[in-house]
């Protein structure tokens, strides 16, 4: 890829892998272990790039009242994730960061999960967000609460810190697939000035290439941030 200007953190709306699954008369199931395989596989690319940090939406909130038939599948990609793949976070030298409410997982991925962030905390190649069980008005509400109940008012900075990506820089791009063009309760707040890029392929499809695309054209776009050109 040629020389351009890369952003520091790049998030991921990894959406489509049911319906690609069910393109090809697969289960969803199907769709699900063809989407980690890509999340691997991508987010490995850009940290190869040079982007330092990457956010994966892996479950939503809302996701939780799927049929138990198709959570108790994503829990199974959890456990095999979180367990198997322990050896390659520590060669990659990318810390691991677990956002959302885990306490809904089984126990043992839970203690995966902790073994696999408590192993690559001292990890500086980059770091990767797995956004499990998150949503952001949750996150938003919540920060809100914890604020009232210290008695205190706060500013952007200080509310900054109440949220989960607390001493993270916010995502500079937004890339979603599956062909939907919204957040859906998606880091709402932090988005606030996030550069987004949709893309119509479903997420096992999204390649490397593809990925290289959306850092293209985010570096073509001009970011001011509110302000005109020159200030």
């Amino acid at each position: 890829m040629k020389r351009i200007k890369l952003p520091v953190h790049i998030a991921f709306i990894m959406d489509g892998n049911g319906r690609w699954a069910k393109r090809r008369f697969r289960p969803r199931a199907f769709g699900h272990r063809a989407g980690v395989q890509n999340m691997t596989k991508i987010c490995s690319h850009a940290f190869r790039l040079g982007v330092r940090i990457v956010t994966v939406y892996a479950l939503s909130t809302e996701n939780l009242s799927r049929p138990k038939e198709e959570l108790d599948e994503l829990f199974d990609l959890f456990r095999s994730y979180f367990s198997k793949k322990k050896e390659r976070f520590l060669d990659m030298d990318v810390k691991i960061n677990v956002i959302g409410d885990i306490t809904v997982l089984p126990e043992d991925i839970q203690e995966d999960i902790i073994d696999v962030m408590e192993r690559t905390s001292v990890n500086t190649d980059g770091l990767m967000n797995i956004c499990i069980n998150y949503g952001a008005r949750q996150e938003i509400v919540r920060a809100v609460n914890e604020a009232v109940a210290f008695g205190r008012f706060v500013d952007e900075a200080s509310f900054h810190n109440l949220l989960s990506t607390k001493g993270i820089p916010d995502p500079d791009l937004i890339i979603r697939t599956g062909g939907e063009l919204r957040l859906s309760n998606f880091l709402l707040y932090q988005a606030a000035y996030s550069e987004l890029y949709f893309s119509d392929k479903m997420w096992p499809e999204f390649s490397r290439r593809d990925l290289e695309k959306a850092i293209e054209n985010y570096s073509a776009r001009d970011r001011r941030f509110g302000n005109v050109r020159g200030n």
